[in-house]
């Protein structure tokens, strides 16, 4: 397994991640509901091409099996592919964040639970509750950071 930044964001790369963050959101975002899923996957490659710093992982096969993104020392996205979860894939990618490019804040879905283990795991501690996500909906935000914010 490698990770990379990615800077020539192709449509078919695009494409390729497009089904790792589905994989990745039908396994964990259980609280989405199909067509909201739907809804919220129009908007993935915008974001896909808009982030600062998108990092993929590549299997041994140089296909893409999960991905984060990274803008000004927060962690925006973090995905990976439902066969690889569980295998430190996750830490591997949440420490190089950290390491190569100052990742110090996140926010995480409340109705995500396991995310939110994972994130403590690594060092990350609630500061912050939102009763609505960044586009307006109803799904709580939990706003993480590695030290203490005010």
């Amino acid at each position: 397994m490698k990770i990379l930044e990615v800077t020539d964001r192709t449509p078919d790369l695009i494409n390729r991640l497009l089904e790792v963050w589905e994989g990745s959101v039908r396994a964990t975002h259980l609280f989405l509901s199909d067509d909201e899923i739907k809804s919220i996957k129009e908007y993935v490659p915008q974001a896909l091409n808009g982030i600062a710093h998108l990092m993929i992982a590549e299997d041994d096969t140089d296909c893409p099996v999960a991905f984060m993104g990274i803008e000004d020392g927060t962690l925006e996205m973090l995905f990976i592919s439902p066969e690889e979860r569980g295998k430190g894939l996750g830490k591997r990618l949440i420490q190089y964040g950290i390491e190569n490019y100052a990742v110090e804040r996140l926010a995480v879905n409340e109705q995500n639970p396991l995310a939110r283990g994972f994130y403590e795991h690594m060092g990350f501690h609630v500061y912050k509750r939102t009763d609505l996500d960044e586009q307006g909906n109803p799904y709580p935000l939990l706003y993480m950071s590695l030290s203490d914010v005010d």
